[in-house]
């Protein structure tokens, strides 16, 4: 097992130093899933919620969170986003909720597609809250990450 990098050899939270690292074409994938009770996802399907529109507020909250990660994550470095998007597919119990954020960085770019699946899953539930109290968040995960050459390095 690896050490911790967020740690310096006396065992005090640092930020992990990057200077050196090459800047490469990153790409990360989160994914997360929302339990709800049928009637809700037909409210969401037909967009009669009564807070608003679900999807495209919760994506919306998703994508800004995407860019303010380092800003609520302590250690997190503060990186260039060039594009991330939030999609989701609504099934007969749940909402499974992925994003998809890509960056020419130094380092990569999980924790944004992660906090961007987190906020816009707290946003359904914000949003729908008053018509279903069994609401669940679960499985908040990164599914992929990859890296590449950037075009300064072709």
């Amino acid at each position: 097992m690896k050490p911790l990098s967020h740690l310096d050899d006396q065992g005090r939270a640092r930020m992990v130093d990057i200077s050196e690292k090459p800047v490469s074409r990153r790409e990360s994938v989160a994914e997360g899933t929302v339990f709800l009770q049928k009637e809700t996802i037909r409210q969401i399907r037909t967009r009669t919620v009564k807070k608003g529109e679900v999807l495209s507020t919760a994506r919306v909250a998703g994508i800004c969170a995407a860019k303010r990660t380092s800003e609520l994550i302590p250690l997190c470095h503060n990186i260039l986003i060039n594009q991330i998007d939030i999609h989701f597919d609504l099934f007969a119990d749940c909402l499974k909720i992925t994003a998809v954020a890509r960056c020419e960085s130094r380092t990569g770019i999980e924790m944004e597609a992660l906090t961007g699946v987190a906020v816009a899953a707290l946003t359904v539930y914000d949003m729908c809250k008053g018509v279903d109290s069994t609401i669940r968040l679960s499985d908040i995960h990164l599914v992929s990450k990859k890296k590449s050459p950037s075009e300064a390095e072709r």
